[in-house]
């Protein structure tokens, strides 16, 4: 039996929704891909389920915006770790190397593994400073958009 076009945009609607009002689903999108882009590889799938799950929102939709952010994720991490380093006022990312871990009493390992701590931070800082508002822009942005959507019109908020 074949499935129709407008058959499957009903369906489509139906599952993307759920049950949220435009604002919810603009939310979930936003969350979505604001943590998607989160500057550590390979924790972005497991915080978008929390998330989902914490405020009630659409498991599938906030997935589906982590993963289209991924090839946003990987170009961003470089500028935030540059931010993240301006902000603490480092200057430079060696410094971190020299001046802080050279005086630890540490193995090699011990050294690089704190370095790469060091850089996560600095890139985690500078994705917050910029996750935020963008997130607010970019959900504020959806619900303008998806409130015009016919499917999406019966639900008030």
């Amino acid at each position: 039996m074949l499935v129709t076009r407008a058959e499957l945009e009903q369906k489509a609607v139906v599952w993307l929704k759920q049950g949220l009002s435009p604002w919810q689903l603009a939310l979930t999108l936003a969350l979505g891909f604001t943590i998607g882009c989160l500057p550590v590889v390979g924790i972005t799938t497991i915080i978008c389920t929390i998330a989902a799950l914490m405020l009630g929102l659409n498991l599938a939709v906030i997935q589906a915006a982590n993963y289209a952010a991924m090839p946003f994720q990987l170009l961003l991490i470089v500028p935030f770790l540059k931010l993240g380093a301006r902000v603490l006022a480092l200057g430079s990312l060696s410094r971190v190397s020299t001046s802080t871990l050279n005086v630890l009493p540490a193995t090699p390992v011990m050294r690089m593994t704190m370095h790469a701590s060091s850089l996560a931070a600095q890139a985690m800082l500078g994705w917050v400073l910029v996750a935020v508002p963008a997130a607010t822009a970019l959900s504020l942005a959806l619900h303008t958009a998806l409130k015009r959507v016919p499917a999406l019109k019966d639900s008030t908020r």
